[in-house]
């Protein structure tokens, strides 16, 4: 017999999942819109070579790939699944994906519709997609992202903004205690260039210190090592990315203490940071990357004094975001009580480039929906109207299936007056309809029975209170609130 359970990784969502659903997404939808940013949609399935490559080695991985069908499987391979020779080059068996996420596949409609485009380009989509994953609190193999991208403009004012439209989503859903970590994909690269890391390990580095909220300084140590990075490289990498302490000028550690306004706080952590790569008395590629991405940084806090991000920005070198397409700014959202983030993106000037002769700058941002549902639910966060939200606002009756043409008729009237109308659909004894109207918490109850149908009158029952009173049908629509 089969398993009635979903696949792995994967869910059904009931009627109460998809209105707290629904409730969340309505809200980013209107932030999203009101900072003029417009729907776009996109398929599911991407063609393999679209997104093979742009996300790292393990990215590559959690892609999932979709056989060739019917007589192209056969004519690729001649074996049996169960057999699968590992020899055979994936593009013979697979020319298909699931998308892996929505940045990638508007890269190709920028690059395939660049003349019919504005200049300046902002889009908002909100679609599932899909990771071959590790199924894990808050993480699926089928979730969806929420993703806004503003496309042709290299000015730090788009980070601002995305900042502020992020910032403003957060606290309209009743958020207060979250903090969205900047860092600069240069200032890592110039971290790296002063630990001496080598060029050729350096992707694979920001990779795994990607991981380090999940494997902790020890896991992404060892990891670095078997890499065939230097102890001593580690602990300088380490050194600058994960203490609250940075170089000062002498050259000695000095402790950073955060002021009570988080703009300012973040100026003396850039100081400090800046202090120390000046330190360097040789001019080197290390120095001015992360010269210039501190420069960057600065401005980003600055434009952003005014905006609804002010006091939610936190200044972290710690992180990495592991993504490979990443050129400039990264950004994470967190909250205390969940491991991992809510949503995270960056600056990714060169994406759009793979798919066409020019270079378009972009950037933007993805949250996490499920994630933000799992922490809204253990805090309870969603208002009683949609945490016990009712599938209707009154339920009509039916008496006898002689009467029932009057019941759906009254329920059409109902809606007509702007109501949410569900009709039971069956002759039954009035006590067993009451019952089921309370078990599905619907508020009242129409009943319409022989004397009311003669009467061109309808009995409201108000389920709260146990109260009902009879009025004529025209004004029915009036005693339900």
């Amino acid at each position: 017999m089969a398993s009635t359970q979903p696949a792995r990784g994967m869910r059904d969502f009931l009627p109460r999942e998809v209105r707290k659903r629904d409730y969340v997404i309505g809200i980013i939808k209107q932030v999203y819109e009101s900072y003029g940013f417009e729907p776009l949609e996109t398929p599911a399935v991407e063609n393999i070579d679209t997104l093979m490559g742009k996300y790292g080695e393990e990215g590559n991985q959690l892609i999932f790939k979709i056989l060739k069908r019917g007589e192209k499987l056969v004519q690729s391979a001649s074996f049996s699944l169960s057999e699968r020779d590992d020899s055979i080059p994936l593009n013979e068996l697979a020319d298909l994906a699931l998308r892996y996420d929505l940045t990638v596949p508007l890269a190709r409609v920028v690059a395939n519709n660049r003349n019919e485009l504005p200049k300046f380009f902002k889009r908002y989509q909100i679609q599932p997609v899909w990771r071959a994953d590790r199924p894990a609190r808050g993480r699926f193999r089928e979730f969806y992202q929420c993703d806004v991208d503003a496309i042709g403009s290299k000015s730090m004012t788009v980070e601002a903004d995305l900042l502020s439209a992020i910032s403003e989503i957060f606290l309209r859903l009743g958020f207060k205690d979250f903090v969205i970590r900047l860092n600069s994909r240069l200032l890592l690269d110039g971290i790296m260039f002063v630990s001496q890391i080598p060029a050729e390990k350096r992707v694979a580095a920001i990779t795994i210190f990607d991981k380090l909220d999940k494997i902790g300084v020890d896991g992404v140590t060892k990891e670095l090592l078997d890499l065939g990075i230097t102890e001593r490289s580690v602990e300088t990498l380490l050194y600058w990315t994960t203490r609250e302490h940075y170089f000062a000028l002498d050259g000695k550690l000095e402790s950073h203490v955060p002021s009570n306004d988080a703009v300012e706080a973040n100026k003396d952590k850039l100081d400090l940071i800046y202090r120390g790569f000046k330190d360097f008395s040789s001019e080197n590629q290390g120095k001015r990357l992360g010269t210039k991405a501190i420069d960057g940084l600065r401005h980003i806090i600055s434009l952003t004094e005014n905006t609804a991000a002010r006091n939610h920005i936190k200044i972290d070198a710690s992180l990495a975001r592991g993504l490979s397409y990443y050129t400039g700014t990264i950004m994470e959202i967190n909250v205390p009580d969940l491991a991992g983030s809510l949503g995270g993106g960056g600056r990714y000037d060169g994406l759009i480039g793979m798919f066409g002769k020019e270079q378009i700058p972009a950037c933007g941002f993805s949250l996490g929906l499920e994630r933000i549902l799992v922490v809204m639910d253990e805090r309870g966060m969603f208002p009683a109207e949609i945490a016990e939200s009712a599938p209707a606002d009154v339920l009509v009756t039916i008496r006898s299936d002689e009467t029932a043409a009057e019941s759906l008729k009254l329920a059409q009237e109902l809606r007509s007056s702007g109501l949410r109308v569900t009709l039971y659909p069956e002759p039954d004894k009035l006590g067993k309809q009451i019952k089921y109207a309370d078990s599905i918490k619907v508020p009242f109850v129409a009943v319409l029975g022989e004397s009311e149908i003669a009467n061109a009158t309808v009995a409201i029952k108000n389920m709260k209170t146990g109260d009902q009173q009879t009025a004529p049908r025209s004004e029915a629509g009036s005693l339900i609130a």
